[in-house]
């Protein structure tokens, strides 16, 4: 796992790097942070002439949309090539899970199909899944683990990158610990505002700085 510190102002500073595989999660305390945070990383996936996959809230949805087109992006034409799609994350979520938990079969059909049409011509393909944060404000915590390991499972498989995010108010408990399980499936967390660093290589390192994640 590495840490990023998201600080940058511009979608190219380091979104444009991700990487094929990267599996990225932010956990936050502000709403702005996050929104921020997404809309640079989508951008910079638009500006690399990559396609994009949004399962999202509908008021992050449009929130998404309202920063991309302030970025100067033409949304309908990247809709009408599929470079970008946005999907309600409460709908699709619905498609995979069976007895409140995430069958393997159904989601790889759902997700697979998504990648599908937005990777067609070849194309790199980066996603931002809210599905989880979802599952995990429902007090489904193994489900929303074992659906973190089928992205993670999914991205490596496939050579795409996701991003996904969890508010902070929703650990309660042990919170730290609850964090670091979530933080232990992804590749790369994003820490709030500084500069981008890929300096954190280690659980024990990330747990001496867990409480400045937002």
């Amino acid at each position: 796992m590495k840490l990023i510190q998201d600080g940058c102002r511009t979608p190219r500073t380091f979104w444009g790097e991700v990487a094929p595989c990267d599996h990225l999660v932010q956990i936050y305390e502000d709403e702005a942070v996050f929104l921020d945070t997404l809309g640079r990383f989508i951008a910079a996936g638009l500006e690399s002439e990559e396609a994009v996959v949004v399962i999202a809230t509908e008021p992050h949805r449009r929130a998404l949309e309202r920063m991309l087109q302030e970025y100067g992006f033409d949304l309908a034409a990247a809709r009408e090539s599929n470079r970008f799609v946005a999907l309600d994350a409460v709908e699709t979520l619905g498609r995979f899970m069976v007895g409140g938990w995430p069958d393997d079969v159904l989601f790889r059909e759902t997700v697979g199909g998504l990648l599908k049409r937005a990777g067609s011509q070849t194309r790199l393909v980066r996603a931002f899944g809210e599905m989880v944060a979802l599952l995990w404000a429902q007090g489904h915590c193994a489900a929303t683990v074992r659906l973190e390991h089928l992205w993670h499972r999914f991205c490596a498989e496939e050579g795409f990158s996701l991003l996904c995010a969890y508010p902070k108010s929703g650990f309660t408990g042990s919170a730290a610990e609850s964090i670091r399980q979530i933080c232990d499936a992804h590749s790369h967390v994003v820490e709030k505002a500084g500069v981008v660093s890929r300096g954190v290589n280690s659980m024990r390192e990330l747990s001496k700085r867990i409480d400045t994640l937002a």
